[in-house]
Protein backbone atom coordinates (compact mmCIF):
# COMPACT_ATOMS: atom_id res chain seq x y z
CA UNK A 1 0.00 0.00 0.00
CA UNK A 2 1.18 3.24 -1.07
CA UNK A 3 1.67 5.73 1.88
CA UNK A 4 1.89 10.12 1.70
CA UNK A 5 3.02 12.13 3.79
CA UNK A 6 1.57 15.95 3.76
CA UNK A 7 3.68 18.38 5.42
CA UNK A 8 1.67 21.82 6.04
CA UNK A 9 3.73 24.98 6.82
CA UNK A 10 1.43 28.14 6.81
CA UNK A 11 0.62 29.82 9.85
CA UNK A 12 -2.43 30.13 8.37
CA UNK A 13 -3.29 26.31 8.60
CA UNK A 14 -5.41 25.19 6.39
CA UNK A 15 -6.53 28.33 4.96
CA UNK A 16 -2.74 29.16 3.50
CA UNK A 17 -2.54 29.26 -0.38
CA UNK A 18 0.51 26.63 -0.09
CA UNK A 19 -1.89 24.49 2.09
CA UNK A 20 -4.69 24.24 0.19
CA UNK A 21 -2.26 23.50 -2.77
CA UNK A 22 -1.25 20.70 -1.39
CA UNK A 23 -4.89 19.69 -0.54
CA UNK A 24 -5.90 19.60 -4.17
CA UNK A 25 -3.17 17.82 -5.09
CA UNK A 26 -3.43 15.14 -2.24
CA UNK A 27 -7.13 14.78 -3.37
CA UNK A 28 -6.22 13.78 -7.19
CA UNK A 29 -4.01 11.55 -5.59
CA UNK A 30 -6.05 9.68 -3.64
CA UNK A 31 -8.69 9.24 -6.62
CA UNK A 32 -5.63 7.34 -8.75
CA UNK A 33 -4.66 5.58 -5.17
CA UNK A 34 -8.08 4.61 -3.50
CA UNK A 35 -6.10 2.54 -1.05
CA UNK A 36 -3.40 5.19 -0.49
CA UNK A 37 -2.69 6.02 3.24
CA UNK A 38 -2.55 9.75 3.98
CA UNK A 39 -0.73 11.24 7.01
CA UNK A 40 -0.76 14.65 7.67
CA UNK A 41 1.59 16.55 9.39
CA UNK A 42 1.00 20.44 10.20
CA UNK A 43 4.37 22.21 11.67
CA UNK A 44 3.13 25.21 12.32
CA UNK A 45 -0.40 24.37 14.03
CA UNK A 46 -1.09 25.27 17.63
CA UNK A 47 1.50 22.51 18.91
CA UNK A 48 3.97 23.58 16.50
CA UNK A 49 7.19 21.45 16.01
CA UNK A 50 9.59 23.20 18.81
CA UNK A 51 12.56 24.86 17.64
CA UNK A 52 16.02 23.78 18.01
CA UNK A 53 17.79 25.06 21.48
CA UNK A 54 21.06 23.53 23.08
CA UNK A 55 18.62 20.77 25.54
CA UNK A 56 17.31 19.71 22.20
CA UNK A 57 20.57 18.84 20.44
CA UNK A 58 21.74 17.66 23.69
CA UNK A 59 19.39 14.90 23.81
CA UNK A 60 20.19 13.89 20.34
CA UNK A 61 23.92 13.59 20.47
CA UNK A 62 23.74 12.10 24.32
CA UNK A 63 23.97 7.85 24.06
CA UNK A 64 20.47 6.60 24.37
CA UNK A 65 21.89 4.83 27.88
CA UNK A 66 22.64 8.26 29.12
CA UNK A 67 19.62 10.09 28.75
CA UNK A 68 17.02 11.26 31.02
CA UNK A 69 13.82 10.93 30.87
CA UNK A 70 13.67 14.70 29.64
CA UNK A 71 16.02 13.55 26.62
CA UNK A 72 14.38 11.06 25.79
CA UNK A 73 10.64 12.41 25.41
CA UNK A 74 12.68 15.02 23.26
CA UNK A 75 14.38 12.16 20.67
CA UNK A 76 10.79 9.96 21.03
CA UNK A 77 9.29 13.41 19.61
CA UNK A 78 12.19 13.32 16.71
CA UNK A 79 11.19 9.64 16.16
CA UNK A 80 7.63 9.98 15.67
CA UNK A 81 8.62 12.52 13.05
CA UNK A 82 11.29 10.35 11.29
CA UNK A 83 9.20 7.18 11.89
CA UNK A 84 6.47 9.39 9.36
CA UNK A 85 8.95 9.92 6.76
CA UNK A 86 10.30 6.32 6.83
CA UNK A 87 6.92 4.74 6.11
CA UNK A 88 5.93 7.43 3.72
CA UNK A 89 6.66 6.48 -0.55
CA UNK A 90 5.51 10.06 -1.37
CA UNK A 91 6.23 13.07 0.50
CA UNK A 92 3.83 16.02 -0.55
CA UNK A 93 5.02 19.32 1.40
CA UNK A 94 2.80 22.95 1.03
CA UNK A 95 5.55 25.64 1.18
CA UNK A 96 4.97 29.27 1.85
CA UNK A 97 7.45 32.11 1.68
CA UNK A 98 8.29 34.21 4.35
CA UNK A 99 10.54 37.17 4.44
CA UNK A 100 11.90 35.51 1.39
CA UNK A 101 12.91 31.82 3.18
CA UNK A 102 11.28 28.76 4.54
CA UNK A 103 8.54 29.21 7.90
CA UNK A 104 10.49 28.72 11.54
CA UNK A 105 8.53 25.96 12.18
CA UNK A 106 9.42 23.89 8.77
CA UNK A 107 13.50 24.89 9.63
CA UNK A 108 12.33 23.58 13.13
CA UNK A 109 10.97 20.36 11.72
CA UNK A 110 13.97 19.52 9.57
CA UNK A 111 15.98 20.15 12.70
CA UNK A 112 14.42 17.63 14.40
CA UNK A 113 14.56 14.88 11.21
CA UNK A 114 18.17 15.64 10.44
CA UNK A 115 19.97 13.43 12.83
CA UNK A 116 22.84 11.69 11.99
CA UNK A 117 22.91 8.02 11.81
CA UNK A 118 19.37 7.78 11.80
CA UNK A 119 18.17 9.94 8.61
CA UNK A 120 21.73 10.46 6.99
CA UNK A 121 25.25 9.08 7.99
CA UNK A 122 29.08 10.51 7.42
CA UNK A 123 31.02 8.35 5.46
CA UNK A 124 34.45 8.71 3.86
CA UNK A 125 33.49 9.96 0.90
CA UNK A 126 30.91 12.25 2.48
CA UNK A 127 27.71 12.60 4.06
CA UNK A 128 24.92 9.42 2.71
CA UNK A 129 21.22 10.18 3.16
CA UNK A 130 19.21 7.25 4.53
CA UNK A 131 15.70 8.03 3.19
CA UNK A 132 16.48 6.95 -0.46
CA UNK A 133 13.49 6.06 -2.99
CA UNK A 134 10.77 8.66 -2.01
CA UNK A 135 9.03 11.23 -4.64
CA UNK A 136 8.20 14.79 -3.59
CA UNK A 137 5.82 17.43 -4.53
CA UNK A 138 6.76 20.71 -3.06
CA UNK A 139 3.61 23.31 -3.38
CA UNK A 140 5.42 26.67 -3.26
CA UNK A 141 3.35 29.82 -2.60
CA UNK A 142 4.48 33.68 -2.85
CA UNK A 143 3.43 37.16 -2.70
CA UNK A 144 5.34 37.67 -4.64
CA UNK A 145 8.06 36.22 -8.37
CA UNK A 146 10.67 34.92 -7.39
CA UNK A 147 11.31 31.36 -9.12
CA UNK A 148 14.81 31.29 -11.43
CA UNK A 149 16.08 34.45 -9.60
CA UNK A 150 18.43 35.16 -6.98
CA UNK A 151 15.69 35.80 -4.56
CA UNK A 152 14.44 31.92 -4.61
CA UNK A 153 16.20 31.24 -1.72
CA UNK A 154 13.69 28.36 -0.78
CA UNK A 155 14.08 25.98 -4.02
CA UNK A 156 18.10 25.78 -3.52
CA UNK A 157 17.16 24.87 -0.06
CA UNK A 158 15.01 22.84 0.46
CA UNK A 159 16.24 20.57 -2.87
CA UNK A 160 19.41 20.52 -1.09
CA UNK A 161 18.34 19.58 2.54
CA UNK A 162 16.51 16.91 0.88
CA UNK A 163 18.88 15.84 -0.94
CA UNK A 164 21.00 15.40 2.18
CA UNK A 165 18.64 13.05 3.57
CA UNK A 166 18.34 10.87 0.19
CA UNK A 167 15.75 12.43 -1.60
CA UNK A 168 16.95 13.41 -5.02
CA UNK A 169 13.41 12.97 -6.96
CA UNK A 170 11.77 16.48 -6.19
CA UNK A 171 9.48 18.42 -8.16
CA UNK A 172 8.48 22.11 -7.15
CA UNK A 173 5.20 23.49 -8.15
CA UNK A 174 5.24 27.30 -7.85
CA UNK A 175 2.04 29.80 -7.43
CA UNK A 176 3.17 33.04 -7.73
CA UNK A 177 2.42 36.52 -7.52
CA UNK A 178 -0.45 35.87 -4.98
CA UNK A 179 -0.37 39.41 -3.43
CA UNK A 180 0.45 41.08 -6.58
CA UNK A 181 -2.94 42.16 -7.43
CA UNK A 182 -6.34 39.72 -8.05
CA UNK A 183 -5.48 38.89 -11.87
CA UNK A 184 -1.90 38.46 -10.66
CA UNK A 185 -3.18 35.88 -7.69
CA UNK A 186 -5.43 34.27 -9.98
CA UNK A 187 -3.18 33.67 -12.96
CA UNK A 188 -0.85 32.03 -10.24
CA UNK A 189 -3.06 29.91 -8.45
CA UNK A 190 -4.37 28.83 -12.46
CA UNK A 191 -0.56 27.88 -13.38
CA UNK A 192 -0.11 25.66 -10.06
CA UNK A 193 -3.79 24.17 -10.86
CA UNK A 194 -2.83 23.28 -14.07
CA UNK A 195 0.11 21.75 -12.97
CA UNK A 196 -2.03 19.40 -10.31
CA UNK A 197 -3.83 18.70 -13.24
CA UNK A 198 -0.48 17.45 -15.11
CA UNK A 199 0.48 15.15 -12.27
CA UNK A 200 -2.99 13.61 -11.56
CA UNK A 201 -3.47 13.19 -15.79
Amino acid sequence: MTTLLQINASINNGNGQSSQLANQFVVSFQKRHPGAEVIVRDVAAAEAVPHLDGERFGAFITPADQRSAAQQAVVAYSDTLIDELKRADVLVLGLPMYNFGVPSQLKAYFDHIARAGVTFQYTDKGPVGLLTGKKVYVFAARGGVYAGTPMDTQTSYVRDFLRFLGMTDVEFIYAEGLAISPQSKATGLAKAGAEIARLAA
